[in-house]
Order: C-alpha cells, then sequence, then structure tokens
C-alpha cells in the first residue's frame, strides 16, 4: 500500500482517539499521531480522507505530517458504520450511506478538540484530499480560527461562504480533473474579492488523486511539490504565532 513510514515507528506515538459526536451517535474516532520527543507545545494539523474513510494510506500521510514535528489527528467518517472496512470498494459503498450534513459536524467537532490538544499550540491547520479537499475548504468557511487549509483536489464550498474564510489557503489542483476544476473560477473570483490570501498549485500533465501512491493516478514529482508546499504554509502559518 506504498506505505511510508510504518505504524510502529519508534519516533511517533500513535493512537485512537474517541470524541463526542454532535450527531447523535455519541463518538467520532480518529487517527492521533506525534512525535515521540517533542520539546514544546505542537502545531496541531487535521488530516481529512478521501471517500473510503480512514483507510492505511491516510494513516500513512498522518504519521507523514507528524514525523514533521506537528501533532496529527485524522477522524473516520465511516466510524459510526464500523469504520474502514479493510476494503476499497466496500469502504465506497459504506460511505454513500452517509448523512453528509452530520458527518461535516463531526469534521468541525473533530477540529475544535484538536485546537485543545495537550501538547498542542492551538494553531490549527487543514489538508484534505478529494472528499477531504471539499472538507477542507468546508472547515475554512467555519471555523474562523483555522490559520491555513490546503485542499487537494476538492470542491469548492458555496461563494457566498467564502468570505467566512479567515485561514490561508494553498488550493491544490490536478490538470486534467473537469468537475473539480470547474468550480475553481467563481471560487478564485469570490476569494480575491474577499480578501482571502490564497495562491493555487495546480501541476501539468496531473490528474485527480495524483497525491496517492496506492493509485495508478500517483505523479511522484507533483505529489513531492505539493507536499513540500503544504509543509512550508503550515511551518510559516502554524508554528510562527506560537513563537511570536
Amino acid at each position: 500500500m506504498a506505505q511510508q513510514v510504518t505504524p510502529d515507528d519508534a519516533r511517533l506515538r500513535a493512537s485512537y482517539l474517541q470524541f463526542a459526536s454532535p450527531r447523535g451517535h455519541g463518538t467520532g474516532q480518529g487517527y492521533l499521531v506525534r512525535p515521540a520527543k517533542a520539546s514544546g507545545p505542537l502545531p496541531v494539523v487535521l488530516v481529512v480522507h478521501e471517500n473510503r474513510g480512514l483507510n492505511p494510506h491516510i494513516e500513512d500521510v498522518a504519521r507523514r505530517l507528524a514525523l514533521e514535528n506537528f501533532l496529527v489527528f485524522a477522524p473516520d467518517a465511516l466510524f459510526p458504520l464500523g469504520g474502514y472496512p479493510g476494503d476499497e470498494d466496500k469502504a465506497r459503498a459504506e460511505f454513500a450511506k452517509l448523512d453528509q450534513t452530520r458527518t461535516r459536524q463531526d469534521f468541525v467537532a473533530a477540529a475544535q478538540l484538536l485546537e485543545r490538544m495537550a501538547g498542542g499550540n492551538g494553531q490549527l491547520g487543514v489538508v484534505g484530499f478529494c472528499y477531504g479537499g471539499a472538507i477542507a475548504n468546508f472547515l475554512a468557511t467555519q471555523l474562523p480560527q483555522l490559520k491555513a487549509a490546503a485542499p487537494f483536489y476538492g470542491s469548492a464550498p458555496p461563494v457566498a461562504d467564502v468570505p467566512a474564510i479567515k485561514a490561508e489557503l494553498l488550493v491544490v489542483l490536478a490538470a486534467d480533473d473537469e468537475r473539480v476544476n470547474a468550480g475553481w473560477p467563481p471560487y478564485q473570483a469570490a476569494l480575491e474579492e474577499a480578501g482571502v490570501r490564497h495562491a493555487l498549485l495546480q501541476p501539468p500533465g496531473t490528474q485527480h488523486g495524483f497525491h496517492n501512491d496506492t493509485t495508478p493516478r500517483y505523479d511522484q514529482a507533483a505529489a513531492r511539490d505539493a507536499w513540500t508546499r503544504t509543509l512550508d504554509l503550515f511551518e510559516r502559518t502554524l508554528r510562527a504565532p506560537a513563537a511570536g
């Protein structure tokens, strides 16, 4: 599964953490990862999966980010339905059963939990992929305390909600992604009109999902560049405020 960081990597502390859910079933759950050794409070980043729940790939992405000295939480939208079923096709089928209005509120609750997490500096960022990119855009409109968001090829939020965004955005799009890319021009216009600080990264020759190294659409060079730009965004916006 293209794993880059093993779950038992001694440099990390990883566990599953449940949190209060506003959707009525009582709890949500996510994967919490932090460096085993950290000096001082760490910036906190929410990682949002694709439309298959918290699969091994997204857990690996969370570990990669934690190794960069961040406190990371990756919620599982499928937890109320039993969690990731271990099969991508089954996961997609389960995902279609979710009430997305309630699921989105779970992600708001997870972000707020992470913001208050012991060992964190309270400076909150979010990165999401595909479905998770849309959630990253959504959270930017819902959380004025959010400092940075990196939505990877995710659907844009309603333009009427864009003026509520206070975070700095790195919008990552694929070159060949007609459905998602159609929403970018009005989103860009709304961001500019609202004065939201943002940048677009759209590597040539890429397809939707190019960061996911478990699929044939993976583009190593583009994925590396997008990841580096995302880390740069988080370093600049989440770590510096704590030092100041």
